[in-house]
Parts: C-alpha cells; structure tokens; sequence
C-alpha cells in the first residue's frame, strides 16, 4: 500500500506495478507508452473497471419507458513494472526524454504542448 497518494502501485496482469495513471483515454494511453518505453520501462496496460453507477430511480408513470444509460467510457489503468517510478519526480527532476531527446517538461506530460520546450524555464512562459 502506498504512503500517499502520490506515489500508487498495484498488481496489474500479475505484477507488481506503479501506477502511472488511471482512467486513461486510449490516445493518452498510446502516448504515455511511447513515451515510457522509450526511456527504458516495462508498461503494462490494463482496462479499468466501470464506474460504479447509483441505481437508476424508478419512473413514477410506468407508461414511460425507461432509458438505457449511455455506455462508460473506455479507459484504461497505466503502470510500469519498476515499483520506484513515481511520474511526478520524473517530470520535475527531469528524468525523462523525448523521442528526440529533450527533457519531458510538465507541459509536454500533460499533452498541452506539441513539442517539449526545456530551454524555457517554467516561470519565464507566458
């Protein structure tokens, strides 16, 4: 069990496992594996489970018919095998690189920017 909440890991497919991110869209998915395993670590990808849904309320006039819910989003539960990840100490202790060799900057992490500007410290962008 993790200490905080900033540092989660679990069993995913079996392994021990940080985890990197939940509830994780496909494109994010594709991503964030991209990016993980070319710095060198294991990515394991699970789905995640649905979110639990309150019971829908009864109609009070059963001549209406009641409405399917809409479905859940797919999303999925990103992990890398190494237990000492922790994509928050990546980010900001400029662990991590891109395919072409810049440091990952938060801004690039969380897909605001198309290409990750290290040369620029975070406080001088406008």
């Amino acid at each position: 069990m993790a200490i905080n909440q900033n540092h989660l890991f679990e069993e995913l497919n079996g392994e021990k496992c940080a985890i990197v991110e939940k509830n994780a869209a496909p494109a994010r998915v594709d991503f964030l594996r991209g990016l993980l395993e070319h710095n060198g670590y294991t990515v394991i990808v699970v789905a995640s489970p649905p979110p639990k849904a309150a019971p829908a309320a009864k109609p009070a006039d059963p001549a209406v018919p009641e409405t399917p819910a809409p479905p859940a989003p797919e999303t999925y539960t990103v992990g890398v095998t190494d237990v000492m990840f922790n994509s928050t100490n990546a980010i900001f202790g400029r662990l991590l690189k891109t395919q072409t060799g810049h440091v990952v900057t938060l801004a690039y992490w969380q897909q605001k920017a198309a290409e990750s500007q290290d040369d620029i410290p975070y406080f001088a962008e406008k």
